[in-house]
């Protein structure tokens, strides 16, 4: 993995204004963050070719399509080897209403956010998704009652 080493101050406030607002126009970034607009798109595309800024996506309320309910489940898996984990991450991967998956350390190996639209489908999701994958040996999920910060986009 190759490290950016040049995020100075001005790359950094670009990087916070574009994380606010990734739909700002350069126009509008430029001015934000004391640069010309041609400066600015170079600083911009140079953050896009190393690879520091990977990409830009709507932020989509769910609540608005209908039901929904986002669960952070815990997963404790059987086995602790390379394949195992392949195997896990694979199924997860497969699966629409898994939104993230993190590997992490602790008492079990993973951490899920799930979202669903309701609590049968949930249910369900529990019970035909991760009940099946056979590297599984514990579930355990939290409901989301609110989500007073969330600052992924």
């Amino acid at each position: 993995m190759q490290y950016m080493t040049n995020i100075d101050p001005i790359n950094a406030h670009i990087l916070q204004e574009l994380e606010t607002d990734g739909r700002v126009s350069n126009t509008d970034l430029a001015a934000r963050v004391g640069l010309s607009p041609s400066a600015c798109l170079r600083r911009v595309q140079e953050l896009e070719r190393q690879g520091v800024i990977t990409g830009y996506r709507a932020v989509i309320d769910r609540k608005k399509l209908g039901g929904h309910v986002t669960i952070f489940v815990m997963v404790g898996l059987n086995g602790h080897l390379k394949k195992d984990a392949q195997a896990f991450e694979r199924a997860m991967a497969n699966a629409s209403e898994v939104r993230e998956v993190h590997n992490i350390t602790g008492s079990v190996e993973y951490l899920l956010r799930v979202e669903v639209s309701d609590l049968d489908s949930y249910k369900e999701f529990h019970a035909n998704t991760l009940g099946v994958v056979p590297q599984v040996s514990s579930i355990t999920s939290y409901i989301t009652l609110a989500s007073p910060k969330d600052l992924r986009a």
